[in-house]
């Protein structure tokens, strides 16, 4: 692991300041593990009795804030036992009487007035408190706060830790997200700390670690696969590490190409992390941010909508707040394939019919194989879809997964407001002389709206820039008519040829 203090460094300046502050980000990016171990060593270091205390066990309390008082001081109990302090350090046994709605505070209060050193506290996995019971805590945490300039004793330092960012703890304990109040725990120098994602040197320190315990090495070139295909985020680096090393028993250095085959395993699996951020897909709030992205259009403008987007941030589906695109390609593979199951099961075709005799992929059967498809089940498909904004990119995508996926592997790539999709077809095959080869074609896929302009110009003129980027002279524009006065489905599927701006002969696929 990398030490807390590299990816925390303000956390430890805002308890030396005895601050109260929020540490946010999405699931499996490291939050328990550096909290506990900054916890152990502020009090190895003699004058902190810093504790890691987890609400997770609170969830079940719901709006019982009496239940979600007694379970939490039962963790915290059972948490400073395990952490084999003296006993001058531990909480007091029994906990002060105090009525409901209090007793949380009220043990606080106690334990610092025993303790002979200053008390940190913090509460991991905030977010499964609920409703009023989340209210009720939050609102004796600012209580005590409050009352420590009075000589109160109380925690001296605490850090809320969970998914959600700032504002919601301020607008859960009674106060407003957009307004600045010092007295408030909740509101640290207006801001909260977010847990980022590895740096590509972090993974190289992280993978470091492993060779130097091992003696078995990742390739400069896979390390920075893994940073291309992760961004960094921690729980793919250390699952693509495990899978490689531990479940594919790779001896040796480890390759780009061993990346790259943990990364096809790691996604078929469908490993407890991908599958918990993909359940939250059809969540409203999610879709109304991730479907712009998929489609390539424009969000919404409206001042609910900047919250859905902080929401999806805070999840970790997108890479930031105002360029809105997919957080890293894995999760933008792992999200069509989600979205696109249905479309799947109705691909009958078979995927090595399309391989031809000399091993290369026959994309142009394939395309024709997509305008019977469409003719065939198109309309009903779009109508099931609910992503219906991005419905066409995502039936073309299953479609192109179902039947390339077998042999080879599909690159997508899309953002809100780009109003295409780009996707690269990679083929692996023998050559003539018995050389690995790659067969590449680059597909762009763009929706004629209604009220809009036809978007062959633009898509022709997209489609050059990506295969410039490529270095390859041709490609396919397919274009979705979604327009009312649109032909029939069952006279959809025209081919022509077209010249990009540059020259390129491609060839362009309406449907």
């Amino acid at each position: 692991m990398l030490p807390p203090a590299e990816r925390l460094p303000e956390a430890r300046e805002l308890i030396e300041m005895d601050r109260y502050f929020v540490l946010h980000a999405p699931r499996q990016t490291g939050k328990t593990t550096a909290l506990r171990t900054l916890a152990a060593e502020l009090t190895a270091e003699g004058d902190t009795a810093a504790l890691m205390l987890s609400c997770e066990r609170a969830k079940s309390a719901g709006d019982d804030y009496a239940a979600a008082e007694t379970i939490l001081l039962k963790s915290l109990r059972e948490a400073a036992a395990r952490s084999r302090w003296p006993e001058e350090l531990l909480p007091p046994d029994p906990w002060p009487q105090a009525p409901a709605g209090t007793r949380f505070g009220s043990a606080l209060s106690e334990w610092c007035r025993r303790c002979p050193r200053r008390v940190v506290l913090f509460l991991d996995e905030i977010d499964a408190l609920q409703g009023n019971s989340l209210v009720s805590i939050l609102s004796q945490l600012r209580d005590g706060h409050n009352a420590r300039p009075e000589g109160q004793p109380f925690p001296t330092s605490v850090a809320l830790c969970g998914l959600r960012d700032l504002r919601d703890y301020k607008v859960a304990s009674g106060g407003e997200p957009s307004r600045s109040n010092p007295a408030s725990p909740f509101n640290i120098v207006a801001k909260s700390l977010r847990l980022g994602d590895f740096t590509a040197d972090q993974i190289a320190e992280l993978y470091g670690q492993h060779t130097r315990a091992t003696g078995q090495e990742f390739t400069k070139d896979a390390v920075d696969r893994v940073f291309e295909l992760t961004q960094g985020q921690p729980w793919l680096v250390n699952a693509l590490a495990n899978e490689v090393s531990i479940e594919m028993e790779m001896r040796g250095a480890i390759t780009t190409a061993q990346v790259d085959e943990a990364k096809e395993r790691l996604i078929r699996a469908r490993a407890t992390h991908l599958d918990t951020l993909v359940a939250r897909l059809h969540e409203p709030r999610v879709e109304r941010v991730i479907e712009p992205i998929v489609a390539g259009t424009w969000p919404g403008t409206d001042t609910s909508f900047d919250d859905d987007i902080s929401y999806v941030h805070d999840l970790g589906l997108i890479r930031g707040t105002r360029d809105l695109e997919i957080a890293n390609p894995i999760y933008r593979e792992v999200l069509l394939r989600v979205l696109g199951a249905r479309t799947e099961r109705f691909v009958k075709a078979d995927p090595h019919s399309f391989v031809l005799p000399d091993g290369r992929f026959d994309l142009p059967r394939l395309l024709e194989e997509f305008v019977v498809f469409w003719r065939e089940h198109g309309e009903v498909l779009i109508q099931q879809e609910g992503y219906h904004e991005a419905a066409c990119q995502i039936i073309l995508m299953a479609f192109l997964h179902r039947l390339v996926n077998g042999g080879g592997q599909l690159d997508r790539e899309y953002a809100a407001g780009t109003k295409r999709l780009d996707v690269l077809v990679r083929w692996p095959y023998t050559g003539p002389e018995g050389e690995r080869l790659v067969q590449r074609e680059a597909m762009e896929l763009k929706v004629w709206r209604a009220k809009g302009d036809d978007p062959k110009p633009d898509g022709l003129a997209q489609l050059d820039r990506y295969l410039d980027r490529l270095t390859l002279t041709t490609g396919v524009l397919v274009v979705f008519d979604r327009r009312p006065e649109a032909p029939s489905w069952k006279e959809r599927g025209a081919f022509e040829q077209a010249t990009t701006p540059s020259g390129r002969q491609i060839t362009l696929l309406r449907v």
